[in-house]
């Protein structure tokens, strides 16, 4: 059903796509934060990235994960851990093995963010590893998306400051449908014949 790859040409024609429901950024403690994760406790499924400031030269501190994106398709939750930290409940819902947490080199994410916070690792899916069963050998999120959904999504935001006193709009919905397209890649090739 799916292809094993896919040519930047056949890439570059497919229709773009992003995430469009709310995007909410939580860079302290409080009522919001505290709401996100009563939300995202809910959820049996969840999109699942990170976002490190990018280093260009070796004299620059890498500062580990800034950001750490959730998202059920309606919503996506960008917690600042620049600013947040990781606190205990935000591990409680990386720890929980009801709620799948899908993304794409989930091993070097999770490593990271145990480096800011103590948590056990339960409950995530690796996209690369996962697609591979439906004879997909292509790594990357973006061929992923353009293999198993058929759309084209953006990764200019990439390589942006995550450590910005404010993000922006691009920087935001970037980070939101890194998530979001995680999650639509997996809900897709499980209800796919292998």
């Amino acid at each position: 059903m799916f292809k094993s790859s896919i040519t930047p040409e056949e890439l570059e024609s497919l229709p773009s796509g992003g995430f469009n429901g709310e995007i909410v950024v939580i860079d302290r403690p409080g009522i919001a934060y505290l709401q996100a994760v009563e939300y995202l406790h809910k959820q049996s499924i969840l999109g699942f990235d990170t976002e490190t400031r990018p280093t260009f030269n070796p004299s620059q501190h890498n500062s580990g994960v800034a950001l750490l994106q959730l998202s059920d398709g309606k919503r996506a939750y960008l917690f600042r851990i620049n600013k947040l930290g990781l606190r205990k409940r935000l591990c409680r819902i990386l720890s929980d093995p009801a709620i799948v947490k899908v993304g794409a080199a989930t091993h070097d994410d999770v490593r990271s963010l145990q480096r800011k916070g103590s948590f056990r690792e339960c409950g995530f899916v690796d996209l690369q590893n996962f697609a591979f069963d439906w004879g997909i050998t292509d790594k990357s999120v973006k061929k992923l998306a353009g293999i198993i959904l058929g759309i084209k999504i953006s990764k200019a935001q990439q390589l942006s400051n995550w450590e910005a006193a404010e993000l922006s709009e691009a920087q935001k919905k970037y980070a939101a449908t890194d998530a979001w397209v995680c999650r639509e890649m997996y809900l897709k090739l499980i209800k796919s014949p292998k």
